[in-house]
C-alpha cells in the first residue's frame, strides 16, 4: 500500500514538472512570433510609413510597456505570497494576453492601423511579462535546489521548441503556400495577420496542463483582496530597504537589469534587423526564426546540466562572453550567409543566459518570498528596459543605420556581465 502511494506521488510530481514545462511551450509562441520575428516585422515593414518610423514606434511601445511591467511586477508578486494564489493571477493574465493577441487580426496593412496595433501589443506584452512572474515563482516548489537548473533549462528548451513548431506551422501552412488556407487574402496580408489568432489558440490550449496538474500551497482564505495588496506592498517596501544594503541579491538584480535589457532589446529588434539590414523576406525570416529556436533550444537543454554541476552564475557568464564575441561580427558583416552563421552560433547562448538567471534567483530567494523575488526579478529586467529600445531607436533614427542601433545592445550585455562577476552564490 505504501509502495503504491509513493509510486502515485512520484507520478504526480513528474506530471506536475512536465505540465510546468508545457506552459513554456505554450507562451513562447508570443515572444517568438509576435515580438521578435513575424508581427514586429509586419508592423515596421507594412503597417508603418517606413522601416525607420516603425522601428522607432515599436521601440517606444516596448519602452512604455516595460515601465508598466516594472511598476506592477514586484507589488503583485509580493501580494501573491500573502494569499498564495499564483495560479489564479497567472490564469487572469494569460487570458488578457490571449485576447489581445487574437485581436491583432484586425491590424490591417495601413497607417490607419498603427495605433490599434501598438495598443493591443502593449497590453498583451504587459500581461505576458507579469504572468511570467507567477509562472517562475512555481518553479522552486517542484524540484530540490540541486535540480533547479535542469528543470529550468528543460522548460526553456521546451519553450524554444514551442516557438519553433509555431513558426514552422505559420511558414509551411500560411506564408509559403501560393494559395493560403481558409481563403486568406494575401493582398490584405491576411496570411500574416492570422498569426494573432493562431498564437492565441496555441497559448490557450497548451497552458491548460499547468492549471490542472501543477500543485499550489493552501490559500489563506481569511485575507481580503485589500489586505493582500496592502501586506504585499509593505513586504515589497521592506525588501527594497534591505536590498539597499547590498548583498548578493541586490548585485544580481542590478547585473540582470543590464544584461537582460540587452537581451530583451535583441529579441525585440532581431527580426527587424534581419529584414531591414540583410533584406530577409518574410519567408526567409520565418526560416531564420525556426533555425534560431533550434539553436537556442539546444543551448538551453545542453547547458541545463552544466548549470547544476558547475554553477548558475558561471553558466550565465559563459553565455554573456560568447554573445559579446559573436555579436561584434554581426554588426560589421554584409554577407547574408555570414549573418546566418554568426547568428545561429550566438543563439546557442541566449537560452542558457535566461534559464540560468532564473535558477540563480530560485537559489538565492527565501521560500516565503518567492513570488516577491520573482516580481523583483521581472522588475530588474524591466525597470531599465525602456532605455535599451529607446537608445537603439534613437541611434537608428539619428544615424539612419540599424547597425549603429543594434551596437548599443552589446554595451548593456557587457556591463551586466561585469557586475555579475561580483555576485557570490553559496
Amino acid at each position: 500500500m505504501e509502495r503504491e502511494f509513493l509510486a502515485k506521488k512520484m507520478n504526480n510530481e513528474r506530471s506536475a514538472r512536465w505540465a510546468w514545462c508545457t506552459y513554456d511551450w505554450a507562451n513562447s509562441a508570443f515572444p517568438t512570433v509576435i515580438v521578435t520575428f513575424v508581427f514586429s516585422a509586419y508592423f515596421t515593414k507594412t503597417v508603418a510609413s517606413s522601416v525607420e518610423e516603425g522601428t522607432g514606434l515599436w521601440g517606444l511601445t516596448l519602452s512604455l510597456s516595460a515601465i508598466v511591467i516594472a511598476a506592477l511586477s514586484p507589488v503583485l508578486g509580493a501580494a501573491a505570497d500573502q494569499k498564495v494564489q499564483r495560479k489564479t493571477y497567472l490564469a487572469f493574465l494569460t487570458a488578457i494576453c490571449i485576447i489581445c493577441t487574437a485581436l491583432l487580426w484586425f491590424v490591417k496593412p495601413s497607417n490607419d492601423s498603427m495605433i490599434l496595433a501598438l495598443i493591443l501589443f502593449a497590453v498583451a506584452n504587459v500581461a505576458f511579462e507579469i504572468g511570467v512572474v507567477f509562472y517562475n515563482s512555481l518553479l522552486p516548489g517542484l524540484v530540490p535546489k540541486t535540480h533547479l537548473g535542469r528543470l529550468s533549462g528543460w522548460g526553456w528548451g521546451l519553450g524554444y521548441a514551442g516557438g519553433l513548431v509555431a513558426l514552422a506551422i505559420i511558414l509551411f501552412f500560411f506564408i509559403k503556400p501560393s494559395t493560403p488556407p481558409l481563403s486568406l487574402n494575401k493582398d490584405a496580408a491576411e496570411h500574416i495577420r492570422i498569426v494573432g489568432p493562431l498564437v492565441a489558440i496555441w497559448f490557450a490550449i497548451f497552458s491548460i496542463p499547468l492549471f490542472i496538474l501543477v500543485p499550489e500551497k493552501q490559500v489563506r482564505k481569511h485575507l481580503s483582496a485589500t489586505s493582500v495588496m496592502s501586506a504585499g506592498l509593505k513586504s515589497m517596501l521592506h525588501t527594497f530597504k534591505t536590498l539597499k544594503n547590498g548583498g548578493p541579491l541586490a548585485r544580481f538584480f542590478i547585473a540582470r537589469m543590464f544584461y537582460t535589457d540587452g537581451l530583451n532589446t535583441l529579441f525585440a529588434f532581431g527580426g527587424i534587423y534581419a529584414v531591414g539590414t540583410f533584406g530577409l523576406t518574410f519567408e526567409s525570416l520565418i526560416i531564420f526564426g525556426v533555425a534560431m529556436n533550434i539553436s537556442a533550444g539546444l543551448g538551453s537543454v545542453l547547458f541545463s546540466w552544466i548549470d547544476d554541476y558547475f554553477g548558475s552564475k558561471e553558466t550565465v557568464l559563459v553565455a554573456i562572453i560568447a554573445i559579446l564575441i559573436l555579436g561584434i561580427p554581426l554588426l560589421i558583416i554584409t554577407s547574408v550567409k555570414l549573418f546566418w552563421f554568426f547568428a545561429l552560433l550566438l543563439g546557442l547562448f541566449i537560452g542558457p543566459a535566461q534559464s540560468a538567471s532564473r535558477t540563480i534567483l530560485a537559489k538565492l530567494a527565501p521560500d516565503e518570498k518567492i513570488g516577491e523575488m520573482f516580481g523583483l526579478f521581472a522588475f530588474s529586467g524591466r525597470i531599465t528596459a525602456f532605455i535599451g529600445p529607446s537608445i537603439l531607436a534613437l541611434a537608428t533614427m539619428v544615424f539612419s543605420s540599424q547597425r549603429v542601433g543594434m551596437a548599443t545592445i552589446l554595451m548593456f550585455v557587457g556591463i551586466g556581465g561585469a557586475i555579475l562577476i561580483t555576485v557570490k552564490i553559496k
